[in-house]
This record gives C-alpha cells, structure tokens and sequence, in this order.
C-alpha cells in the first residue's frame, strides 16, 4: 500500500489560502469589469488574445490553447461575443474547415474603453500592496509552477 503525502499545515494554509484569493480576485475583477465597461473577465480574456496578435486573429484550435478552454466553451462564448459585435467568425482561405476568430473594431473600442480601468483595478488589489522582493517571488512561483504544468 502507498503512503500518501498529505499536505503539512503550512503546505494547506498557503494552497487554500491561493484557492481563496483566486476565486475572489477572478469574481471582483470579472464585477468590477462587467460594472465598468460591460465586458465580462472572460470576454476580456478573448479580446486580449487577439489584440497581442498584429493581425488581430487567430484560428479556433490556438485561441482554446491559448486561454487554455476546451473547443466547446469557445465557440459557445464567440457565438455571444458575436451577437454583440465584438469579435466575427472567418473561413481560412484554401482551408474548408478553418475558422478565424478576428476582433472588430468594436471590440477593438471594448478592450481599449476597458484597460485602463482594468489595470488600475490590478495595480490597486494586487501591486500597489506588495514589495518588490513580493512581485520578484510571485513571478518565480507562476513561473516554476507553469513550468511544471508544461
């Protein structure tokens, strides 16, 4: 029989209290962002994507990947983000089963009437309270944890 490792009290208090944090800062930036521009944290998700891209598209398979989503919730989610304009559906040319998802001006407007609030919000419950040796450990643990995941 394998003996598990069960987490130590130092080992739960930070993994919970990461839980905690997540859930919340996730639920107070996606209200915070649907009060100040309309855009849920998710479709704010998207519009990032495609604006890091110059062509400001990309193809169904490397967006999922990219925001790390399954297919299915995708395209549920650009279906509602196409109602509103914000985002349109492409065929690749010389390619019968490839779709594009391109940003519209629209949603071009969105993410950019929407960022500034946005990253003061992040600078405000995150940055604007921790030391630069905090954001220096922060990063080294997003970055060997996200290692790991890879």
């Amino acid at each position: 029989m394998t003996e598990h490792r069960w987490l130590d009290d130092r080992e739960q208090r930070a993994w919970r209290g990461y839980l905690a944090m997540s859930a919340r800062l996730s639920a107070r930036m996606n209200r915070d962002l649907q009060n100040e521009s309309g855009l849920s944290l998710t479709d704010y998700d998207v519009l990032v994507q495609l604006t890091d891209r110059p062509s400001g598209c990309a193809r169904v398979l490397e967006l999922a990947e990219s925001l790390q989503w399954e297919k299915s919730r995708l395209s549920h989610h650009i279906a509602r983000m196409t109602k509103r304009g914000l985002v349109d559906r492409r065929e690749v040319e010389g390619d019968a089963r490839g779709t594009l998802i391109a940003l519209t001006g629209k949603g071009r407007r969105a993410i950019e009437e929407a960022a500034p609030a946005h990253v003061a919000a992040i600078r405000d419950l995150i940055f604007d309270h921790l030391t630069e040796d905090q954001v220096k450990t922060l990063h080294a643990i997003t970055d060997t944890v996200l290692a790991r995941l890879d």
